[in-house]
């Protein structure tokens, strides 16, 4: 069943829970993430970064994307995760995307505040919801950033609930990615996450849903934290991708003396994997466990 954000994210609010929003840059993970949200009843966000172009063109995945949330048996949102561009953004929403973010979390606030306006102009045309970002996280959605981000708080720029009010306002959006602690990739060190970050946000925003990205690696207690706190979207992608590249590593190592290593195996082997990873985090963002 394919929604927009807008209104998977009022579901969120309306269970107190959070939505997974899941990162598909190929088959086996888009199969893995819907039949795990079908299988717990669950809404999901199926989305596809700028930067995993080079992986496989959004040309190709996206419309396999947008009709496999159409076949779903739950409410599927079908989001684009770090638009850094308003072409690429059009890109998207020509392909039937129900949920665009721009990325302008490096521009200056008011060139950010400017081409946000503009996205949500361009998705107001088809029935699409925006989703934004303001303040920084260090690293870069791939995992790049200056050097020694993720390892301290010294490359972060904690998101502003004052600018968010005047950024939420000025520019309509319906879901904001804050800066309170997260990185995106993995953790080279505990994350200190500061939640009043997320309950200010809230409280001078209107209650805007707000997403955390850098989900991996975040422990379960503080993800019901932030859930309670306010946090209605999680992105989450690198702990589910290097559970399916680990269970096709150790398939590898145990057939390679004893018969032929089939690429279709590799990938079964490895969409299970993830499909139970993903379980887990859909059970602890919709405070299932």
């Amino acid at each position: 069943m394919l929604v927009n954000l807008k209104e998977i994210l009022d579901i969120a609010e309306h269970r107190g829970i959070a939505v997974g929003s899941f990162n598909t840059p190929n088959l086996e993970s888009l199969l893995a993430v819907i039949g795990a949200a079908e299988e717990l009843d669950i809404p999901v966000i199926i989305q596809f970064a700028q930067c995993h172009e080079p992986w496989i063109p959004l040309s190709v995945i996206g419309p396999i994307m947008v009709e496999q949330a159409r076949r779903a048996a739950v409410p599927v949102c079908v989001h684009l995760d770090h638009g850094e561009t308003l072409d690429y953004l059009q890109k998207a929403l020509d392909l039937g995307f129900t949920g665009i973010m721009y990325d302008g979390s490096v521009l200056p606030y008011e060139e950010n505040m400017r081409n946000t306006k503009k996205a949500v102009t361009m998705a107001s045309k088809y029935n699409c919801g925006v989703e934004a970002e303001l303040g920084s996280m260090g690293r870069r959605e791939s995992g790049a950033g200056e050097e020694g981000a993720g390892t301290g708080d010294d490359t972060k720029i904690y998101t502003d609930p004052v600018l968010a009010r005047q950024f939420v306002a000025g520019t309509g959006i319906d879901a904001l990615a804050c800066s309170f602690g997260t990185t995106h990739g993995i953790y080279l060190t505990k994350p200190k996450l500061d939640f009043d970050v997320v309950r200010n946000v809230r409280e001078q925003a209107g209650n805007i849903p707000v997403v955390m990205h850098g989900g991996s690696g975040v422990s379960r207690e503080d993800f019901h934290t932030g859930i309670k706190a306010g946090v209605r979207k999680v992105n989450y992608f690198t702990y589910m991708d290097k559970s399916g590249g680990n269970a096709a590593a150790e398939y590898v190592k145990g057939t390679m003396s004893e018969e032929p290593v089939f690429f279709s195996s590799v990938a079964a082997t490895a969409e299970k994997a993830m499909k139970e990873n993903v379980r887990d985090a859909m059970k602890t963002f919709a405070l299932l466990d």
